[in-house]
């Protein structure tokens, strides 16, 4: 199948799931919409130039589309704690980063506030055996669904939640001391 045709068959069949994943990194459904389009229009385009096959072409896209968000965060002003909140932390009980931290200001000590959450975040996730933070990361980041994470990599569905689970403990427990801390300074 030519390259142009099997693009468009992955925004047919993918497009939820790339625009949920963008929808979690941006600040409004319109621009993960613009991001999305924009992203398939220049793959699109880019395809004719292409030589080689492409292995992934799944994974091909998400890389262009990963990569714009970064530009659009680039062109951005600063990041407010909505942006930083980390995806289906809500669901599994936590807080989004404003509640956390009860700031809504743009001063220095929010941003530094922000940054501190946020290293310890990247931090714990450090800490997690590599099937644990890998199973975190691609389900909660990168929004890629337990039964495909399972077809990917021929882990069984309940070992993949029992992986995401024990990371969620971990980083639950890794954030406690510093949500007590700002809690106890307020």
């Amino acid at each position: 199948m030519e390259l142009a045709l099997q693009i468009e068959e992955l925004f047919r069949t993918d497009r939820k799931k790339f625009l949920g994943f963008i929808r979690q990194r941006v600040r409004t459904a319109e621009e993960a919409e613009d991001i999305l389009q924009d992203v398939f229009a220049n793959v699109l385009a880019a395809s004719a130039n292409v030589s080689k096959p492409i292995e992934n072409i799944a994974s091909w896209v998400f890389t262009a589309v990963r990569n714009r968000i970064i530009d659009s965060y680039r062109k951005k002003r600063a990041e407010t704690f909505s942006d930083m909140q980390l995806p289906g932390h809500a669901d599994e009980g936590m807080d989004s980063f404003e509640n956390f931290i009860q700031d809504f200001g743009a001063g220095p000590e929010t941003a530094l506030m922000r940054k501190t959450i946020w290293n310890a975040v990247q931090e714990g996730l450090q800490e997690l055996p590599d099937e644990q933070r890998e199973v975190f990361e691609k389900n909660e980041f990168e929004g890629i669904a337990f039964r495909e994470i399972a077809e990917e990599t021929g882990v069984n569905i309940n070992t993949l939640l029992a992986r995401k689970r024990y990371a969620v403990l971990h980083l639950r427990k890794k954030l406690a001391g510093l949500y007590e801390s700002v809690v106890s300074n307020d």
